[in-house]
């Protein structure tokens, strides 16, 4: 009689649990320039095609897997504060990872603190939009301060003897991060230090005092005396403050370092520990007499640092609407590999109805973004460009950082719970989607700002009407919303209470105004026929009947290279 086989030990299997099928994979390795198609339009149709060569070599290499690893490195080793050397001597230094650092000296030597400045040919403006586009789907946070060193030059210019002494470093292009007295620097980048705690966008309310050292007015040395609550990347060369002179609110340039080369008493207290925007670095400070000289006119402080904000607010749309891109490209790329319930999760008709919308989200705060870069190019000598700068960066401010956070929710939900993990991209996409919104004017200042600008300069709606008449003939549906919109702008009864709701449909006309006259029919039609239709669009994944789906995800769906 056979003796039975022993039964198989399980230790035989221990390695071999599953076999790892049906996963996505990371979106690395292509041009982030070229698979974009909208972008690739956008830049054509607003007067920098001749950019078209660089922006092709920029984009693949912020594709690139090495390139977009610096970018989660720069998050992942947040920067620290050492107050004092270890001798005990003042030193405010904030240390970061050698990931941030390479991407700050991109940005430079890439321009995008300063072409428009240094090379401002036509299209110069659209162009730097599009490699700042471009670099903040990479990272967002050291945006911060390439956003106002590229900003506080035409403040500056309001004071030709400092604008001489400090324009030419701060457009050259040289990254230089030591904590060093600026005279021994070839290349310098500036912060922003306006908030204080009592105020907050009320920056009239601020305290902070500013003493002549000798003359008064414009150039002139103050010492500044106060707190700041808000410092935005303290370890710029210098910063634009706000502070009270004796004859009222001021603004002032306060380097880091005295002229003798001794530090200046402005004095971080602390980093600031954000939900978001973690890579770069934001302060509370004191100025304890720390000098500074003033910039334009005493007392006209706001009028001359807002030069500045319009700018920032201006990168506030590049960077929400390069959010937008990132999360919805890897939204498509990992429905393009993932399968559910038996099918491709893109060719699942409820799934095709989210992503044509966050795609649809997308074109459309690029249109408008690089619409006002345009305008940026051509204010100078064209009034019409001029007012719809004026209004239009304050709308668009409002309502493409405002739609960001719900896209890139409804990005992540796509990925499913994979998307919620820390070693996915989302995370940070996420918690980086507030900020536009809430920094340099939350929505709430943006539609008062709308406002005053109706009212202190009317002609801008009739810049604005003029804008979108371009579109007239083209969509049906859109003559009649800006029909009503129209309407809307004779009853002037509480407006202030009805703001959101007009700069809200101000922003859509305008949006859908831009795709009717230059996007292909099938995003335009897509577009007002999900927007315009009546009421908000809440949610997305509601698209009506008869939008081709398929073309719009087959259109934004970046192809990583073989």
């Amino acid at each position: 009689m056979s003796t039975p086989a022993a039964p198989a030990s399980p230790s035989r299997f221990l390695d071999q649990t599953h076999e790892v099928i049906n996963v996505s994979s990371e979106l690395a390795g292509y041009n982030m320039y070229t698979q974009d198609a909208a972008l690739r339009e956008a830049v054509q149709r607003e007067g920098a095609a001749w950019a078209q060569a660089d922006l092709t070599r920029f984009g693949q290499l912020t594709g690139s897997a090495d390139y977009l690893e610096l970018g989660a490195l720069a998050n992942r080793y947040p920067p620290e504060l050492d107050t004092h050397d270890r001798f005990g001597h003042r030193v405010d230094l904030v240390r970061f990872h050698p990931a941030y650092h390479t991407l700050m000296k991109t940005a430079i030597e890439e321009g995008i603190h300063a072409s428009p400045w240094t090379d401002p040919q036509p299209g110069a403006h659209v162009a730097r939009a599009a490699k700042f586009y471009l670099q903040a789907q990479v990272e967002a946070g050291h945006g911060c301060p390439i956003t106002m060193t590229f900003a506080a030059v035409p403040s500056l210019l309001t004071t030709p003897a400092l604008a001489q002494q400090w324009v030419p470093k701060i457009t050259a292009s040289v990254y230089d991060p030591r904590n060093v007295p600026d005279a021994a620097k070839q290349g310098l980048t500036i912060g922003m230090a306006m908030t204080e705690k009592q105020g907050g966008s009320d920056v009239r309310a601020n305290t902070t005092r500013a003493f002549p050292v000798g003359a008064s007015g414009p150039g002139e040395a103050y010492e500044l005396v106060g707190h700041k609550f808000f410092v935005s990347a303290p370890m710029c060369d210098a910063f634009l403050v706000l502070a009270q002179a004796p004859g009222g609110l001021s603004c002032f340039l306060l380097p880091r370092w005295r002229p003798d080369g001794s530090k200046n008493p402005l004095q971080v207290l602390r980093l600031k520990r954000k939900m978001g925007n973690v890579s770069n670095a934001s302060s509370e400070t004191e100025l304890r007499g720390a000098l500074a000289w003033m910039v334009g006119e005493e007392g006209r402080g706001v009028r001359t640092i807002i030069e500045m904000v319009s700018m920032t607010r201006f990168d506030c749309m590049i960077g929400s609407s390069a959010g937008q891109r990132a999360a919805v490209s890897q939204a498509l790329h990992h429905c393009s590999l993932r399968s559910a319930f038996g099918k491709v999760l893109n060719q699942q008709p409820l799934m095709q109805n989210v992503l044509a919308d966050l795609v649809l989200e997308s074109e459309g705060s690029l249109a408008l973004t690089m619409r006002m870069a345009r305008a940026m190019d051509q204010r100078a000598t064209d009034p019409h460009e001029d007012q719809l700068a004026r209004l239009l960066t304050a709308v668009g401010k409002y309502w493409i950082c405002k739609r960001t956070p719900q896209h890139a929710y409804e990005a992540m939900e796509c990925i499913g719970g994979s998307g919620v993990m820390e070693d996915s991209p989302f995370p940070r996409l996420f918690r980086e989607s507030p900020v536009n919104a809430i920094w340099e004017g939350s929505g709430n200042v943006q539609c008062l700002d709308v406002l005053r600008a109706m009212q202190k300069t009317p002609d801008v709606v009739q810049a604005f009407f003029q804008e979108v008449a371009r579109a007239r003939g083209g969509h049906a549906q859109l003559d009649r919303y800006v029909a009503d919109l129209q309407s809307a702008f004779t009853d002037l009864s509480e407006l202030e209470y009805r703001a959101r709701d007009l700069v809200g449909r101000m922003a859509l006309a305008v949006q859908a105004a831009l795709l009717v006259q230059h996007a292909p029919s099938l995003v335009a039609d897509a577009f007002c026929a999900s927007r315009l239709s009546g009421g908000s669009h809440h949610h997305y994944g509601t698209l009506p009947r008869g939008v081709d789906c398929a073309a719009l995800m087959a259109r934004a769906t970046p192809q990583c290279d073989a």
